[in-house]
């Protein structure tokens, strides 16, 4: 036993030679690299702990350590909750929205930006399509406020000039989902792009030549060359985005959620918000949140082992 010791050792101080040579070599990389993984750890790893109060009946003033436990009391109470079916509903209608509309649009502008030859032009609408990224949900509702209202709106006053009725794009439910979605295309559509341009950018241009040299016309091209080659970076965004299906972020909703659209604007994070934080119900809202995150994680597993049965890479 002794000698099986005697004779490890020199191997483990071989192996941590080699680690120190390797981290002294790279020093610079993993400085870069820390970070982001100091934000990880601060701010995604570490608030997990609160997780704990979803167990409890969480009263401030005690803390987490003297909360009394009462196990899965409050997820009882979220599935028996009689507005949760259509809450759950209406967050997985936006979600499926989302997918089916907003997804493509940054494939499609990525390949319609890769035809631009003339690089000015092509600078010129990244600029355009990039800036409403950079505007909050504040601005992003209060220009569409402005434009759809019926008073002096001038969506509303083109309709009426042209002999129709004007529609009350604000307070109507059947309106908030449109105007949801052209919001989000609106804001984020050009910010996708970038992904998906990088990788364009990435692929050999004698594949292009070869192809021209063949007869194919830029159709074809995009079809089967540009489609092909970023097909993996489309897999693992889509992977990504269906973690999201529940979190569809609280503010935009929030600010166009209103006593009149509240049946189908009514979505899980602006039900944490009103039912969770302004009723101080904390370990309620945890729950809730936890429901979300388990949801997403197991939705991101079962989308990446598809995936890889398809021939992937996915995203681990």
């Amino acid at each position: 036993m002794q000698e099986a010791i005697v004779r490890t050792e020199p191997a483990v101080r071989k192996s941590e030679s080699r680690l120190s040579k390797r981290l002294v070599r790279n020093k610079w990389l993993y400085l870069m690299v820390l970070p982001g993984l100091m934000y990880f750890i601060v701010f995604k790893y570490i608030p997990m702990y609160g997780l704990l109060i979803s167990f409890q009946d969480y009263k401030p003033f005690k803390g987490i350590a003297g909360s009394e436990w009462v196990g899965l009391e409050h997820f009882r109470r979220l599935f028996a909750e009689p507005d949760f079916l259509n809450i759950l509903l209406n967050t997985i209608i936006l979600f499926g929205l989302n997918l089916l509309f907003f997804f493509p649009i940054p494939i499609i502008l990525s390949l319609m930006l890769n035809e631009v030859r003339i690089s000015f032009v092509k600078r010129f609408f990244q600029t355009l399509i990039y800036l409403p990224h950079f505007m909050s949900w504040v601005i992003i509702v209060s220009i569409s406020y402005v434009m759809l209202t019926m008073d002096g709106g001038i969506i509303n006053e083109l309709i009426a000039g042209l002999g129709f009725e004007k529609i009350n794009f604000l307070l109507s439910p059947e309106w908030f989902r449109p105007t949801y979605i052209l919001q989000v295309i609106w804001r984020e559509a050009g910010w996708g792009t970038i992904i998906y341009l990088a990788a364009i950018a990435s692929i050999d241009p004698q594949l292009y030549e070869a192809a021209r040299m063949d007869g194919a016309g830029r159709l074809r091209q995009i079809w089967h060359i540009t489609l092909p080659a970023i097909r993996s970076v489309i897999i693992v965004l889509l992977i990504l985005k269906i973690g999201d299906v529940l979190e569809l972020g609280f503010e935009h909703v929030y600010l166009l959620l209103n006593s009149m659209n509240r049946d189908v604007a009514e979505i899980i994070d602006t039900y944490v918000y009103t039912a969770g934080l302004q009723q101080m119900k904390f370990s309620y809202s945890t729950a809730i949140g936890f429901f979300k995150s388990l949801v997403g994680l197991v939705l991101v597993v079962l989308a990446n082992r598809l995936a890889k049965k398809m021939g992937e890479e996915g995203v681990y």
